[in-house]
């Protein structure tokens, strides 16, 4: 139910970056009576990516002060103010500001709501469950895809699909009254009952003498930063980041997932997929879309049930090489295609379009399979000491790349053309294979305190297999 729950945010982060899609090529003149140009609707769709990227610095110390649920609450607040402000607006300006606003909520809850399962959930379970807040995002861009599909011929139907935004807000705000907050907070806090009642519902089977012992185990592993001030525990906490062996190898890691997850250019078809399809010549660009989506929420569901088994590490040096392929073949395909640089349209339509099309499905495949989710892991990476800080690196990390991406990409588009711009991606993807190899070791079956252990001493890399194959 926790999961559920905390995953709505998850839900309200996929509509809320998947609708602008179809917006962008609905909206037509419905702001200041005209057209948006390339440079406006990048600015548009990368507004919500900025506003994530400077909440998502002060998440962690929000997280870590207020606590997991009222920082996921005050995500819906910042959703419902965004979302109206967009409503109501007539003007690029406040169409702009809504979306930052509303990004502020997403770069919040894309670090809290994964904090808030991963603090929950049992080790063996910890993957798919954080991977449930991961569905719950690719089902949101589905369902907004839908939506926009669905008021494609209404006037002014862009502004239905970003109301509908506002019931999941108010859905999860209404629910999370009456729920707890995580146990290993209440720890972090001193509020040792209030922990054992939560981990008695986590754990049902286990004793009162073994609670109260992991109770004892997390309160002596995870003292809190020290600091008399929340200034001082800020500058403690960074230290300890940085200067902690294993926090800053944790750090590297996490860092380098969220850079790689954006700048592989996923997001760039997401934001955009409508825009691509309409320069492909399709008549119904977002409703064609909508196969995108689907392609994003199918193989989320697969990583759902393999990444657990299978294990994070793995996932990623099976999928990156289709990836790798799939921005290859899709660079190739565009070569092929005769398209206005200075309008961004195909002259005409032949059968490479449809190959491009098949490219981009495989290209959302294999990434919803694996960089899609791994990546949302990231708090297991840390000790609950700096847990909360070193999320926020990591989230503002993705939320750097990912407005980096959406601000550039159509711009990227008619510098490089369409094929350059596939072929850098694959660049990226290949250097980021290998890093991920040398680097990353497998976590899932872990608890969340050996991690810690584990990066201490160097990546550990071929012990932590070991480990996973032992326990799995």
């Amino acid at each position: 139910m926790l999961t559920f729950v905390a995953s709505i945010s998850g839900f309200v982060f996929g509509f809320d970056t998947g609708y602008i899609s179809s917006v962008l090529v609905m909206i037509g003149k419905d702001l200041d009576g005209r057209y948006l140009t390339i440079e406006e609707k990048e600015w548009i769709s990368s507004s919500t990516s900025l506003g994530a990227f400077f909440a998502s610095l002060f998440a962690g110390i929000m997280a870590d002060t207020l606590g997991r649920k009222p920082s996921v609450m005050l995500c819906d607040l910042l959703f419902a103010v965004g979302a109206l402000i967009q409503f109501f607006c007539g003007h690029i300006s406040w169409m702009i500001a809504g979306r930052f606003i509303m990004g502020c909520g997403v770069g919040i809850g894309s670090l809290t709501a994964p904090l808030y399962i991963s603090e929950l959930s049992p080790s063996k379970f910890r993957g798919r469950l954080v991977t449930i807040n991961c569905l719950a995002i690719t089902g949101g861009q589905l369902i907004a895809y839908a939506v926009g599909a669905g008021f494609s011929h209404t006037t002014s139907g862009w502004r239905y699909t970003v109301a509908l935004s506002l019931v999941p807000c108010i859905l999860q705000f209404i629910s999370l009254l009456f729920l707890p907050d995580t146990p290993r907070f209440m720890i972090m806090k001193k509020r040792y009952s209030d922990a054992f009642s939560v981990l008695r519902r986590v754990y049902p089977s286990s004793s009162n003498d073994l609670i109260e012992a992991n109770i004892k185990e997390l309160s002596d592993l995870n003292s809190s930063v020290p600091g008399n001030s929340t200034w001082r525990k800020i500058v403690n906490g960074n230290r300890m980041l940085f200067l902690v062996p294993s926090n800053r190898r944790a750090l590297f890691i996490g860092c380098s997932l969220q850079a790689v997850q954006q700048f592989v250019g996923f997001n760039a078809i997401m934001y955009f997929s409508g825009t691509i399809f309409e320069m492909l010549g399709y008549r119904n660009s977002i409703s064609v879309s909508c196969v995108i989506a689907g392609t994003n929420f199918i193989f989320t569901v697969v990583s759902l049930f393999a990444i657990d088994k299978v294990g994070r590490r793995n996932i990623l040096l099976i999928t990156m090489p289709f990836l790798f392929s799939t921005q290859l073949l899709s660079a190739f395909s565009f070569k092929h295609l005769n398209i206005d640089v200075t309008t961004n349209k195909a002259d005409t339509l032949s059968g490479w379009d449809y190959m491009v099309m098949l490219a981009l499905i495989g290209f959302v495949a294999s990434y919803a399979t694996g960089l899609g989710n791994v990546p949302w892991q990231q708090s297991e990476l840390f000790p609950q000491s700096v847990r909360g800080l070193g999320s926020s690196f990591t989230t503002g990390t993705n939320w750097f790349g990912s407005m980096v991406v959406s601000a550039s990409f159509l711009t990227l588009m008619r510098w490089l053309t369409p094929s350059g711009t596939f072929l850098l991606f694959a660049s990226v993807t290949a250097i980021s294979f290998v890093v991920i190899y040398f680097t990353y070791p497998e976590l899932g079956a872990l608890q969340l305190e050996e991690v810690e252990q584990l990066l201490s001493d160097g990546y550990n890399v071929t012990k932590s297999i070991k480990l996973h194959e032992a326990r799995k």
